[in-house]
């Protein structure tokens, strides 16, 4: 049996690293007003993959095994209130360990950087696992 490719197929390609920064800030915008507030100002970054430091950092070995980075400080960190000197936020987003990612699920890409942002920020401001999956749903 012989199978054939969508018409689309041929056409398409990987997103690079701009298409990647407009998933975040689209997935980013379409999170619950009181979830996003809670990340500042934040800056979203994309790489194709994380620093060796970063991987060092959270005792890593494999840059696949990373899919995001929140870095900074969050609002109730800070009780609302500007630090001098403090840099914005960061989320960062690792384009190459996603799409791998994504090659092996079957979600769109647009799920997956979601879910990345939202667990970025939740796991630093310590929500449970429930909490963030609650406002995945509200975002979708």
């Amino acid at each position: 049996m012989k199978t054939t490719l969508p018409d689309r197929w041929p056409s398409l390609i990987a997103p690079d690293l701009d298409d990647f920064e407009t998933l975040g800030r689209t997935a980013f915008d379409r999170l619950p007003e009181s979830f996003r507030a809670l990340t500042g100002d934040l800056v979203i970054r994309v790489a194709e993959f994380p620093e060796k430091s970063m991987l060092d950092d959270l005792g890593l070995s494999s840059p696949f095994e990373l899919l995001g980075l929140f870095e900074g400080v969050g609002l109730p960190m800070t009780g609302g209130l500007a630090q001098t000197g403090q840099m914005p936020n960061h989320i960062w987003l690792f384009r190459r360990p996603i799409m791998d990612y994504w090659a092996d699920t079957g979600n769109t890409l647009a799920e997956i950087v979601t879910h990345v942002l939202i667990h970025e920020i939740g796991h630093h401001f310590g929500l449970s696992d429930a909490d963030m999956e609650a406002v995945e749903a509200a975002a979708d």
